[in-house]
């Protein structure tokens, strides 16, 4: 942990204060609960999961698509936390699949239920089919899952949202905003609540997940030099998730409060900072020909191969935000959570139209990424879509 907070440039942990002074009240909410974890094998599943194992749930099921990701979540919970009386269980499941929606007729009995299924990637815009496949998991899939809480008579529902659904300039976070609508939807039949995240560090896919496959396979480091981020740790993006699903009222969306000042790095500075940590240091680069063939010879000297170039990929903000000024605020309940308080407000028409040209695309097994981006303003008459012509998979 101090580790990865010394690279992400903060000497203490984020929520500790709001923790410990709810420790009490969280134990003994899980402790008497039963949970159901969706997308629980993914980083932030896993520590959402692990802090749910921790307090002795009465039940904890865990879906996710990924087999070997599950292996993995239950062999690092046997190793740091050993056995609890629950039932605890994993299911290797496509929460989209007539399989999940058997499992879940089969059981259902659940008090929370939590959703951190998701496409997370602005690169998944690159083509019509995946960004489908976006819509149907961060969307529809949710959607799904909600009204089946509802059917099954669950207490809460917690989704995961992102910091991009704040304005958002690209696809993926006006998946997650176009998703927030629909779960003001069914909040009128079930309390729901949400968190909008910074960056979680070294997450799986991420580009400081990507340092560590760098270095293993000795390739150059690559990172954007004027892209600047918040990040949290993973051990606090499961705290976050489970203080907005246990203490989060109905609609509220929880946030970290960060610092512009104290928190901001950019990712070619968090790639210096984890060099050094591994014994190396960073040698500038003029382009990627020159870090490949430098790669070959450089890491015997004690030195690594870099390439750190501006940001001209599609879907990269400027800057980052968790909520806009149209949004009502609670800063003073936590002391490093944030609380946007939201009324019931959605258009109907508006989803019930989302849904039907959805259905009418995926029926005629035909469309295109200018629809649906058409469509997604549609959705967020204000979506500043950024769109370059170029996306990451072009560059190493």
């Amino acid at each position: 942990m101090n580790s990865i907070l010394d690279l992400i440039g903060r000497d203490k942990e984020l929520f500790s204060a709001d923790i410990h002074n709810s420790e009490v009240k969280l134990a003994e909410v899980v402790s008497s609960s039963r949970f159901l974890v969706l997308g629980g094998a993914g980083s932030i599943g896993q520590a959402v999961t692990k802090e749910i194992f921790k307090r002795n749930p009465a039940k904890l099921h865990v879906v996710d698509i990924s087999e070997n990701n599950l292996v993995e979540l239950v062999r690092d919970i046997r190793s740091t936390f050993g056995y609890i009386p629950g039932d605890f269980r994993t299911f290797a499941l496509d929460i989209g699949s007539l399989e999940y929606d058997a499992f879940f007729k089969a059981d259902g009995g659940y008090d929370y239920i939590l959703n951190l299924s998701a496409l997370k990637h602005v690169r998944s815009e690159k083509d019509p089919y995946t960004l489908m496949r976006m819509v149907n998991v961060n969307v529809f899939n949710t959607d799904k899952t909600l009204q089946q809480a509802i059917d099954a008579g669950a207490r809460k529902y917690f989704c995961v949202s992102t910091d991009k659904a704040a304005n958002p300039v690209n696809m993926m976070g006006a998946s997650k905003r176009i998703m927030e609508m629909f779960l003001m939807r069914r909040s009128l039949e079930i309390d729901i609540s949400t968190a909008r995240f910074a960056n979680v560090a070294f997450s799986d896919g991420s580009l400081m997940h990507g340092f560590n496959q760098r270095l293993e396979k000795r390739q150059p480091i690559v990172a954007p030099n004027d892209v600047r981020r918040y990040f949290v740790t993973p051990r606090e993006s499961g705290e976050l998730c489970l203080m907005s699903c246990i203490f989060g009222d109905n609609r509220d969306i929880f946030f970290p409060k960060l610092s512009e000042k104290l928190h901001l790095i950019t990712f070619a500075d968090i790639a210096v900072k984890y060099l050094a940590e591994k014994g190396y240091e960073p040698i500038h680069c003029r382009d990627e020909d020159e870090a490949r063939e430098l790669v070959k010879t450089l890491p015997e000297q004690g030195k690594w191969p870099c390439l750190f170039t501006s940001s001209d990929t599609t879907g990269e903000k400027d800057f980052e935000e968790f909520f806009t000024d149209r949004e009502t605020l609670d800063m003073a309940r936590f002391e490093n959570l944030g609380v946007i308080k939201n009324q019931a407000k959605f258009d109907e028409q508006l989803l019930a139209e989302f849904e039907e040209r959805i259905a009418g695309m995926k029926r005629d097994l035909v469309w295109t990424k200018r629809e649906l981006v058409d469509l997604f303003h549609r959705m967020i008459p204000d979506f500043g879509h950024k769109e370059t012509g170029k996306y990451l998979d072009s560059k190493m």
